[in-house]
């Protein structure tokens, strides 16, 4: 059982949605997308300074839509929301000390989206370093240890984080050494997450349950967007340029993480909007030609807007 419920209203608005995308961009194939979409209806347990315990935001239901939203996808940059997660449970839990620079890193892997920030987060959830090829033994070692925020994830007993896999960091050019031979011949062991398993984790953080209720709000500090956009970088570094955030109205609140490669270009967002239900929207595209597409995300977005408007 899922996290949120299907719900008639939502399931018309959804496949609407999908419809009108595919009808606006025709080369995007129906297995090359991926969406979960929850509406917060009244009374929102989201975003409430860290009002409700975790017994009690998990017994509000939420209603959902989802489209292919089980499927193992590469997330690129995505992975971090869960990176960021794990690193605040072993702060919380004291199995790794504070510091300036992780809290730099925390905050450049998140904010700028920094791989090279990502790598010294993960080093330290798993006392591992890149470098050189490893013999069998101390190379299964490290393996265990590399695994072990994917343990952790498991340990939480939500079904949507069954399939996931999490232990890879994130590169620009590629990986090497020890990390080219961890990734898999055939890059088999590669990190692969599912719209509604990100979905579930970003709900717990702005439900503020995600370790505890002042590390949740510390990450939305992180994934807050400026939509202004005499502020925004000129290129797609900002995360708003050609994902959810770009359709969004200026008095809007965007929390996100989005994720791109010349194959993949992905948004998870949290979104408020005056007047209207807050939303929390997913959507994963693959395909060379549609990394680089930088208007199929910003259309959808506003499909959802107009869709919130009617529910509304």
């Amino acid at each position: 059982m899922t996290f949120f419920r299907k719900d008639e209203p939502l399931e018309k608005l959804g496949t609407e949605i999908l419809e009108a995308t595919w009808a606006e961009f025709p080369g995007l194939a129906r297995h090359q997308l991926a969406l979960t979409w929850i509406v917060y209806d009244p009374p929102v347990p989201v975003n409430t300074g860290g009002a409700l315990s975790a017994e009690e935001f998990w017994k509000h239901q939420v209603r959902g839509f989802s489209y292919r939203g089980v499927e193992r996808i590469y997330p690129a940059s995505v992975v971090k929301l869960f990176y960021l997660v794990a690193i605040a449970e072993w702060l919380e839990s004291g199995m790794t000390p504070p510091s300036t620079e992780l809290d730099r890193a925390m905050r450049d892997m998140i904010v700028d989206s920094s791989n090279d920030a990502t790598s010294l987060v993960v080093d330290i959830l798993s006392g591992t370093t890149s470098g050189p090829e490893l013999p069998n033994g101390p190379f299964e070692t490290w393996k265990f240890q590399r695994n072990i925020v994917n343990r952790y994830f498991q340990s939480l007993g939500w079904q949507e984080l069954e399939s996931i896999n999490v232990n890879q960091k994130t590169w620009g050019d590629g990986s090497y050494g020890r990390e080219r031979a961890f990734l898999g011949e055939m890059m088999e062991n590669r990190n692969m997450l599912t719209t509604e398993a990100t979905a579930r984790l970003l709900h717990s953080i702005i439900g503020g349950v995600a370790v505890s209720s002042v590390r949740s709000q510390a990450m939305m500090s992180l994934m807050q967007r400026n939509l202004n956009s005499g502020n925004l970088a000129p290129d797609e570094e900002n995360q708003v340029t050609g994902f959810l955030g770009e359709a969004l109205p200026q008095d809007a609140q965007l929390w996100s993480k989005a994720g791109w490669t010349s194959q993949v270009r992905h948004d998870a967002a949290y979104i408020e909007i005056p007047s209207l239900s807050p939303y929390l929207l997913v959507v994963f595209t693959e395909g060379k030609a549609h990394s680089k597409n930088r208007a199929i995300l910003p259309f959808i977005s506003q499909q959802v807007i107009a869709a919130v408007n009617q529910l509304t």
